[in-house]
C-alpha cells in the first residue's frame, strides 16, 4: 500500500490534476520561463541522479533527464493523470532514463543517499508537514547533494497578474482543495527556517522575474484564466450572465499584455538552492 501523508491533497490533485494533464502545454507556457533559474540553480551534471518532487506532467523531470544524460531522473507526484500524461511525453519523446512513481515524497521510502539532486518546480508547498518532508528529502540525498527548488512570491494588489484578473478577483474567495498550501513558503525567513530545521545549509533565496504566457491572445488567456481549478472552483454557483460579464471585463484587460508571441503576463518567483 503505498504510503501518503496528506490525503486532502491526493484526492485533489487526483480530480484537479485532470486539467493539468489535458492542458499541460498551457501550464507549461505559463511557468517555462522560470526553467533556466531553476536549472541554474541545480547546476545538473551528465551522471546525477535527480528526483523531481511533484513532478506533475513531467516537464521539469524531461529537461532534467536531457541534462543528467548519463545519469537517471525520477518524477514522483500524487496525481495519476498527470503522471500518465508524463510517461506518455517521455515515451513519444523517446527519453529512456526516467520513470515516473505516484506517491507522497514526504514519506515515500527513497533510497538513502539515492540522489545527487531534489528539483521541484513548484511542488514542494504542499506537503503536510513542511519539515518533516524536507528532512525526507535531505536523508535521500547523497552528501553534498543539492536542493533546488521554485516556489511563489506574495502577490500584490499592484501585480501585472492582479491588474489583469481585478473583476475576477472578488470572486476567488477561497482556494481549491489543490491549491491549499500554495503560501506555505510565500515568505523568505520561513523558507530559511525550514530548511535550516530539515538540516539542509547554504541556503540561496533569489527572485526571478519571467514572462508567463497565458494564450494565444486575450479571448484565449481569459478563456484559460476562467478554465482553471481555482476560478471553477470559485465560480461554480455563479450566475452564468455574472461569470460572462467578469470574463469579458477581463479579455479586454488582458489586452493590454498582448505581444507577437502571445499573452505575456511578468511574474515573480523565489529559486532556493541550499545543499
Amino acid at each position: 500500500m503505498r504510503a501518503i501523508a496528506n490525503r486532502q491533497q491526493e484526492q485533489a490533485w487526483n480530480k484537479e490534476g485532470v486539467l493539468w494533464a489535458e492542458h499541460a502545454e498551457r501550464y507549461n507556457a505559463m511557468l517555462d520561463g522560470f526553467n533556466a533559474p531553476l536549472f541554474a540553480a541545480a547546476r545538473i551534471a551528465a551522471h546525477d541522479r535527480i528526483l523531481d518532487v511533484g513532478c506533475g506532467t513531467g516537464r521539469t523531470t524531461l529537461l532534467a533527464a536531457q541534462q543528467a544524460y548519463d545519469g537517471s531522473v525520477v518524477g514522483i507526484d500524487l496525481s495519476a493523470p498527470m503522471l500518465e500524461r508524463a510517461r506518455r511525453d517521455a515515451a513519444e519523446e523517446g527519453i529512456g532514463n526516467v520513470t515516473f512513481t505516484q506517491g507522497d515524497a514526504q514519506v515515500h521510502p527513497f533510497c538513502e543517499h539515492g540522489f545527487d539532486v531534489v528539483l521541484s518546480r513548484g511542488g514542494v508547498m504542499f506537503f503536510a508537514d513542511l519539515i518533516a518532508a524536507f528532512t525526507h528529502l535531505r536523508r535521500a540525498l547523497a552528501p553534498a547533494g543539492r536542493l533546488a527548488f521554485l516556489g511563489p512570491q506574495p502577490g500584490g494588489p499592484d501585480s501585472a497578474y492582479a491588474r489583469a484578473t481585478a473583476a475576477l478577483s472578488p470572486f476567488l474567495r477561497e482556494a481549491s482543495p489543490a491549491s491549499r498550501g500554495m503560501g506555505a513558503l510565500l515568505d523568505p525567513a520561513r523558507i530559511s527556517e525550514v530548511l535550516a530545521a530539515a538540516g539542509f545549509t547554504d541556503v540561496d533565496i533569489a527572485p526571478a522575474e519571467a514572462p508567463m504566457v497565458f494564450g494565444a491572445d486575450a479571448g484565449d488567456a481569459a478563456d484559460f484564466i476562467f478554465g482553471m481549478g481555482p476560478t471553477q472552483h470559485n465560480l461554480r454557483d455563479a450566475d452564468p450572465a455574472v461569470v460572462a460579464r467578469i470574463h469579458a471585463e477581463v479579455r479586454d484587460a488582458l489586452a493590454e499584455f498582448e505581444t507577437a508571441e502571445g499573452v505575456r503576463i511578468p511574474g515573480s518567483v523565489w529559486i532556493v538552492a541550499a545543499t
